[in-house]
């Protein structure tokens, strides 16, 4: 048997592993390795082979008659010896296959030959003898070769050819093979294997069995393995490579070319060395690119680079990359950076980072720009270039800010500089900062401190911002004016003051003026986003107008977060009007692609509020779920206390009082964080579930609470003032014509949902006008609109229609009716419990809740239809008559006669047969 492959992909294992199954089945089982360390022995893996069978059997001595016994005695006491190397190969080989028919005419034998791809032309002649001549001895002869091009894999093809030996080619392990493999190196379970480890295995290790151990365990002896296959193809083969490992895994032939300077055909030479040495590979058909032969070669190689080698070879490869691609297209721009990096130019590996990730922002790639300017700002020293640093800053806080990435804010000021104890905070702009980029950069931390659920350290950043700006103006400080401006839009909203959304609004519109004359077009186009959120609910007008303005800046500029947020926005309003979500889902995927975060969160949270208010409770469960893990990983404290106030809404739309409450315990110590968050948790929180509990007493006192925070701090969130907080103002007689006028006025009343409560409180109030018509006309366009929201709906039927019922306008029985099966069959109680009281005091029939009602078709359940007089209806619309459906049903015959009585004054149907040909299909079913 003969097993090729490239290195690393398990030859020498295997047969390791055919030895000892081989010594485990009493056979005897030797191995020779070819090699190039030392003098050059001849057939020298044969000589460890056999030396290693003379200690199991006696080899023949030189007083053998016979002519082999001599060469074999002097091969293993000196192969060295000039004699032996002058002897025929065939003498050798037929010496060699008798010592094997010796010691294996017992118990059979296993010779194992490794790494034939280094074995001398003697050897080679000996093992294709050995072949030829094996099969009928008690022997199996095991051979390992590389796959590259050489003596050992011809003999390989002949002896398939000629059908003397299977020829087995390894392959590279897939992933699940590669999990076992390191689960295996770490005495793991595979499942317990971290899935980022399988698949830097899998790919940096391109599968082959000892790179991934390496990888387990540390580079140290592949770097070693590499240096020695490096070392075979001279100096200028090792210069190459090196090189070649600057420009990453993957480079270019022109490029490396420069680099080396060496000729073409010098080049070619090189590279089909290293390629027959399994080190590098073309990257593609017809391409002037070529790749190492599995990532993790490339950075062993560099590693392997001493200092002053590194520094030359980069410089080298930078002023390559330089000279053929002046403007650094793609990702030539970041490569030239860690080159310039490597090199020790840091004021030029700087510029090309942020360089690199300007490109990255306006191509989409927030997490790529932040990876870049990390490194930027790692290289940047604040003492000896404060300005430079500042710049870079600047651009590293606005990609923590856009991607919502606010566990990567820097550690450190810069390499070396640890931030003292009583000095600035590791990312906090030095005194020697000018104060107008000072100014700048707490801007922008204010606003990061906001949405990590600081308000309070995101606002005296915004304090030390404007104080660094106090007395400067004209058109050099418009830049930072922007800046502090759009802070504080954003940040204001946090403050606990009244007038906070005023100033807000204000800031906002500063910051539009100033980003535009200073040229900032993403300032301008975030402040007038800022903007349009503070208008939404007062003037959804304006608000659109600004979102389309900020959408039009963005696509002009190319700012995709911009757009991105500003289509977010005009999708809210559509939600907003006819209920429709695709839009929002469309902007959070697109969000989630780009890596923009917050903007992700916020379409999430939309969307997950809209599946509470459709009673999709499961679905909303899991955003809400993915949305708090995600926020809690990130530090994204403003948006957890959302998600989190979401939870408990989520759970006081289905009345469960117990979990809101568990939900709402989580959402205390946040509360701090997010003042507008307080309205929420009174009004849609627990103002709601009180409704769903009959508590008329407790959703009062809530609501009013949720308006008392809202009068002292007011929200831009929406929490039942206009929608809910009116419909029960209205019925409780505290609230009449002026203040349905004032709310119709507002923006939010125009939302579908908040529709249905804004035109049920209208329709009240016309029909104690006496205007019952229009009363009626308004009540259905207000369940039309409720209609997507199941709990809404059916809790407005039930609190309109005693109103109704007395001022004569609308279907109040019909409506309790059908509110009651759906709170019966939602498992809510009380508001069903309240259906069928109010429906007694109409005088209208109420079925009996007892056990087997669920058996009752919804339709028939509404006309009051019990679960008895469902039975016998099953049997009338079978066409039986009251004597049999008696004896069917062990009654008699005159209660089967009030039951069908029953049954078509419930139906208004006049006849039984009549109710059997319309009933037929509704009660049909298994008896």
């Amino acid at each position: 048997m003969i097993v090729t492959g490239e290195p690393g992909v398990g030859k020498t294992r295997l047969a390791a592993e055919a030895i000892a199954a081989a010594r485990d089945a009493g056979m005897a089982a030797a191995r020779g390795r070819a090699g190039t360390v030392g003098p050059a022995v001849p057939y020298r893996p044969l000589v460890e082979a056999l030396l290693a069978l003379s200690r199991a059997e006696p080899a023949p001595g030189p007083e053998r008659a016979d002519t082999y016994g001599p060469v074999l005695a002097r091969l293993l006491s000196d192969p060295r010896d000039t004699e032996v190397a002058g002897v025929s190969p065939l003498m050798v080989a037929e010496a060699v296959l008798r010592l094997i028919a010796v010691v294996g005419r017992r118990r059979g034998c296993l010779l194992v030959l490794d790494d034939l791809h280094e074995a001398d032309p003697g050897t080679l002649a000996v093992v294709e003898y050995l072949l030829d001549n094996l099969g009928q001895l008690p022997a199996v002869l095991l051979l390992t070769a590389e796959r590259a091009p050489c003596g050992a894999v011809a003999l390989a093809a002949r002896a398939r050819q000629d059908g003397v030996a299977t020829v087995i080619d390894l392959m590279p392990l897939g992933r699940s093979a590669v999990r076992r493999l390191v689960a295996s190196e770490l005495g793991i379970a595979p499942e317990e294997v971290s899935p980022a480890l399988v698949r830097r295995a899998a790919t940096g290790a391109a599968g082959l069995p000892f790179v991934v151990k390496e990888l387990v365990h540390g580079l140290g002896g592949l770097a070693q393995n590499l240096r020695l296959r490096a070392a075979r193809l001279g100096p200028r083969g090792e210069e190459l490579l090196g090189l070649a490992a600057l420009l990453g895994p993957r480079f270019p032939l022109p490029v490396l070319r420069h680099a080396a300077d060496c000729d073409e055909a010098e080049l070619t030479g090189l590279l089909r060395a290293a390629t027959a040495a399994s080190l590098v590979v073309p990257d593609g058909p017809g391409t002037d690119w070529y790749a190492f032969r599995y990532p993790l070669a490339a950075e062993a190689l560099r590693e392997a680079l001493g200092p002053v080698e590194h520094a030359g070879y980069a410089r080298r490869a930078a002023g390559a990359l330089a000279a053929l691609h002046p403007r650094l297209p793609g990702t030539w721009c970041a490569r030239a950076a860690e080159l310039h990096e490597r090199a020790g130019d840091t004021a030029e590996a700087v510029r090309l980072y942020a360089e690199a990730a300007r490109r990255a922002t306006a191509e989409g790639g927030p997490d790529r720009a932040l990876d870049l300017l990390a490194r930027a700002h790692r290289l940047s020293d604040p003492d000896t270039a404060p300005e430079p640093h500042a710049a870079v800053l600047a651009r590293l806080l606005d990609a923590i800010a856009s991607s919502g990435r606010l566990d990567r804010l820097p550690a450190a000021p810069g390499p070396g500089s640890p931030a003292r104890p009583d000095g600035p905070r590791p990312w906090e702009p030095g005194p020697t900062v000018p104060p107008t980029l000072r100014a700048g950069l707490h801007a922008r931390l204010a606003e990061i401190q906001t949405q990590a659920g600081r308000p309070v350290e995101g606002l005296r950043h915004l304090d030390l911002a404007r104080r660094l700006l106090a007395g400067r103006d004209g058109a050099g400080a418009d830049a930072a004016v922007a800046r502090v401006e759009l802070a504080a839009a954003l940040v204001e909203p946090a403050r606990l003051a009244p007038e906070r959304l005023r100033t807000a609004e204000e800031s906002a519109l500063r910051a539009v003026g100033a980003a535009h004359r200073a040229g900032l077009p993403e300032v301008a186009g975030r402040a007038l986003l800022a903007l349009a959120r503070l208008l939404r609910e007062r003037d959804e007008t304006a608000a659109v107008a600004r979102l389309e303005e900020a959408r039009s800046l963005a696509e002009a500029h190319h700012l995709p977060g911009v757009r991105l947020s500003a289509e977010l926005g005009l999708a809210r309003v559509e939600v907003g009007r006819d209920g429709r979500t695709a839009p929002i889902e469309r902007a959070r995927t697109e969000a989630l692609r780009a890596g923009l975060l917050p903007t992700a969160h916020e379409a999430g949270l939309e969307l997950a509020l809209d599946r509470v208010r459709r009673c999709a409770f499961d679905t909303a469960g899991e955003l809400v779920r993915e949305g708090i893990a995600d926020a809690t990983r990130l530090g994204l404290g403003r948006a957890l206390s959302r998600w989190r106030l979401l939870d408990a809404v989520r759970w006081a739309h289905q009345g469960r009082r117990a979990e809101m409450e568990d939900a709402l315990k989580r959402l205390a110590p946040l509360l701090d964080s997010a003042p507008g968050v307080r309205p929420a948790a009174y009004g849609l929180a627990r103002g709601f579930c009180s409704l769903l509990e009959e508590d008329h007493e407790a959703v009062e006192r809530e609501f009013a609470q949720a308006l008392a925070y809202d009068a002292e701090n007011p929200a831009t969130g929406e929490f039942g003032r206009h929608g809910v907080v009116l419909l029960l103002g209205v019925l409780a007689g505290r609230m009449g014509r002026r203040h349905h006028d004032g709310i119709v006025a507002a923006s939010a009343a125009g939302s579908r949902w908040n529709r249905a409560f804004v035109g049920l409180a209208h329709a009240v109030l016309l029909g104690r006008e006496g205007r019952t018509g229009e009363a009626t006309t308004a009540a259905t366009a207000a369940l039309d609109a409720a209609a997507p929201y199941p709990v809404a709906h059916h809790l407005c039927l039930r609190l309109v229609a005693r109103p109704a019922y007395e001022d004569g306008w609308g279907t109040p029985v019909e409506w309790l009716r059908e509110a009651e099966e759906f709170f019966h069959g939602a498992g809510l109680p009380a508001p069903a419990g309240a259906c069928r009281s109010l429906l007694r005091g109409m005088g209208a029939p109420v079925r009996q809740r007892r056990s087997g009602a669920d058996r009752v078709p919804p339709g028939l359940r509404r006309c009051g239809i019990t679960v008895r007089e469902f039975e016998v209806a099953r049997l009338l619309a079978e066409r039986f008559g009251n004597r049999d459906i008696a004896g069917r049903l062990h009654i008699s015959p005159r209660t089967v006669e009030k039951h069908v009585s029953s049954l078509l004054q419930k139906t208004g149907h006049p006849t039984r047969a009549a109710f059997a040909s319309a009933a037929r299909e509704l009660v049909a079913g298994p008896a």
